[in-house]
This record gives structure tokens, C-alpha cells and sequence, in this order.
């Protein structure tokens, strides 16, 4: 079976962050990371080349393939942030009433700017992701 390919790593996510020279993305990319560290609870780490992550969890899935995951996560990509939150479908379509502008795709929600949305919303979402897969996988 194949190795995950995005794993914890221990390079630095200041050091990664600071690369973009885009000041909005740059700035939103350190707010994200104060407001997931706050929420989560956990230190901000780097989970391959370009994500940002918080805790972390042991998935197994019935195929037999199985690895560790960030309890919720970011990736500051070309045209949007890609958010890493896991709610259960009927929460997430509760708290998106009310985030502000996003798109899907797949499981990540993107957001441009966090101006965009409701920051209040975006705490709540990130705790409650922690529980969920807390408890998912516990």
C-alpha cells in the first residue's frame, strides 16, 4: 500500500507564511493560524509542503488504508484558502447560513479573504471539528 503523502513535518509555518508576498494573504495566512491554535488547542505544524495544521488523528479506513490526519487544517493556495474542517453535513450546513462568501470542492471550503466571512462562525467550526473527530476517532 502506498505511504501517505502528506504527513507532519518539522519545518517552520512562519517561515511559510512569510514567503507570500501578497500582504493579505500573508496577514490572513498568521490570523488563521492564532485563530485555529486558539480554537484547536494545539500548536500550529506543517503537514507536507503547504498546509497548516492542528492535533492530529489516526484514521483507518475499511479498506485497510489508514494514517494521520490534522484535526482541522489550512493551505493558503493560488486563488483561495483551502479550509480543512470536518462537520458532520448537518452542522456544516447550519454554520455556512451564516459564514459570508466561500465555495466548495470536495471536502474543503475556500475562502479568498478572511474579511469575507464571520470569524465568530469560523471559531465555532473549528472547535467543533476537534470534538468531531475526536470522537469519530477516538
Amino acid at each position: 500500500m502506498a505511504k501517505n503523502k502528506t504527513v507532519e513535518t518539522t519545518e517552520s509555518v512562519d517561515v511559510f507564511l512569510n514567503q507570500f508576498t501578497d500582504e493579505t494573504k500573508r496577514n490572513d495566512g498568521h490570523r488563521l493560524v492564532a485563530i485555529m491554535q486558539e480554537e484547536s488547542g494545539y500548536e500550529a505544524k506543517m503537514w507536507g509542503d503547504a498546509i497548516v495544521g492542528f492535533g492530529t488523528y489516526h484514521y483507518k479506513y475499511e479498506s485497510g488504508r489508514e494514517g494521520d490526519a490534522p484535526l482541522v487544517a489550512f493551505s493558503p493556495r493560488a486563488k483561495a484558502f483551502s479550509l480543512y474542517i470536518s462537520l458532520s453535513p448537518g452542522d456544516k450546513q447550519v454554520f455556512l447560513q451564516t459564514f459570508g462568501k466561500y465555495k466548495i470542492s470536495g471536502g474543503c471550503i475556500h475562502i479568498k479573504k478572511l474579511t469575507d466571512i464571520d470569524e465568530g462562525v469560523l471559531r465555532k467550526m473549528v472547535n467543533l471539528s476537534v470534538k468531531h473527530l475526536k470522537e469519530k476517532y477516538a
